[in-house]
């Protein structure tokens, strides 16, 4: 028993010692001085951040997912004991009212820019905010994205929680895994990809700042819209038509599946000439996918599959 009490003692105090860490969020550092202990997080990819780090027990709940998007399976079990406080986007009343200590979410992924939830606003009431790496755009000229990114946020919440070796292992396999997945692909020739997440009328895609455009790269491709200065956007199909994708990842969430979304494109006589339609090259990635968190490994597998029939 002696020994027992040593070792937690011992155990207690290593921990205490990795505290106050300080990471960098957006252009803001902010300082914890212990683990948070009623975390939130918003959207599916960011829940399944926390959730591959084990800190299911850490949260009180969730936010942004039902509203528009279904859970599968992994993820229904994964929140199974955790309330959804917002089908939506939270408001600042929904999240002071749960009482957390920490909020985990990005800029149109739970906050918006002038918004009514934002780290400046839930400050007062002892809620840090870490934002999501992709979502920092606002801020200012940055480099493009990349799979570094998101292997900063688990690094990031690795080190905030007190797990940085788990995330760290976890990285590491995540690291070993892409170029395990990449090996035989040719980079020389990139193919031309069009990212096509929804709308008819005006298409809504990935700009040179959104997650796609980082797993199109490693995968061998180029997005044709990597010269677009934003992560998300709505843009023309002039320039999809003008410059040609060969291949059309759709992002399937929401109301209009990926089989709709697919049929729209074939049909259209305006893309009848396009090289993805006319080879009929489309390859279907889960919004979870798509998004920057644990699942990209998978979207770059899907994407080499469906790129160099892999």
């Amino acid at each position: 028993m002696i020994r027992l009490s040593l070792l937690a003692l011992f155990l207690s105090a290593t921990s205490a010692a990795a505290f106050p860490v300080t990471v960098q969020s957006c252009n803001r550092e902010i300082t914890f001085e212990a683990a948070p202990t009623r975390a939130i997080s918003n959207d599916v990819n960011l829940t399944e951040m926390m959730l591959v780090l084990g800190l299911r027990d850490n949260m009180v709940g969730y936010t942004g997912i039902s509203g528009w998007k279904t859970l599968d399976e992994q993820m229904r079990e994964g929140v199974a004991e955790l309330p959804e406080l917002s089908a939506l986007y939270p408001t600042k009343e929904v999240l002071v009212a749960a009482e957390p200590n920490f909020f985990f979410a990005g800029w149109n992924y739970g906050m918006r820019v002038g918004g009514e939830v934002t780290p400046e606003s839930l400050a007062p009431f002892g809620i840090a905010v870490y934002e999501l790496t992709e979502s920092c755009i606002h801020i200012g000229p940055r480099d493009g994205i990349s799979m570094a990114d998101m292997y900063n946020d688990l690094l990031n919440l690795g080190r905030i929680f007190g797990v940085e070796e788990r995330a760290e292992a976890l990285v590491a396999g995540y690291e070993a895994r892409l170029a395990e997945v990449t090996a035989a692909v040719d980079m020389s020739d990139p193919l031309r990809v069009f990212v096509y997440d929804s709308g008819e009328e005006a298409p809504f895609t990935a700009g040179r700042y959104a997650m796609p455009t980082a797993l199109i790269a490693a995968a061998g491709g180029i997005n044709i819209m990597d010269d677009l200065e934003k992560s998300w956007a709505e843009i023309s199909w002039e320039p999809v038509v003008e410059r040609n994708p060969e291949v059309i990842v759709i992002v399937n969430y929401g109301d209009v599946t990926a089989e709709q979304k697919i049929e729209f494109m074939r049909t259209n006589p305006a893309f009848a000439s396009i090289d993805a339609v006319v080879n009929n090259c489309f390859v279907v990635l889960e919004y979870v996918e798509a998004t920057p968190g644990p699942r990209n490994i998978e979207a770059v597998e899907k994407l080499v599959a469906g790129f160099w029939g892999q």
